[in-house]
């Protein structure tokens, strides 16, 4: 190993999986479930206050509903709710 620091030296980042927002939904979902929470409450705390402690720390659930803003994850709620219960006869 060159110590001398003259030459550039090189290291690779391990790369954050690429969970989609249904995925991070589910994983968060679970953590809150698994921990005694109303998740359907927690997660309407979060979104309204923007305050991470309503996540739950437990099986990462805080940091990896942090990893989309608040308003792309609200875009995909709507989104997944407008594409499953608008426009049909049910």
């Amino acid at each position: 190993m060159n110590k001398d620091f003259q030459e550039t030296m090189k290291f690779k980042l391990e790369k954050e999986s690429s969970d989609t927002p249904k995925e991070i939904f589910q994983k968060v979902f679970q953590a809150l479930k698994e921990k005694g929470y109303d998740p359907i409450n927690q997660l309407v705390g979060y979104f309204i206050s923007g305050d991470p402690t309503y996540i739950t720390s437990y099986r990462n659930a805080r940091a990896l509903i942090r990893r989309f803003e608040r308003d792309e994850l609200l875009e995909e709620l709507v989104r997944f709710y407008m594409e499953n219960n608008v426009g049909e006869d049910k």
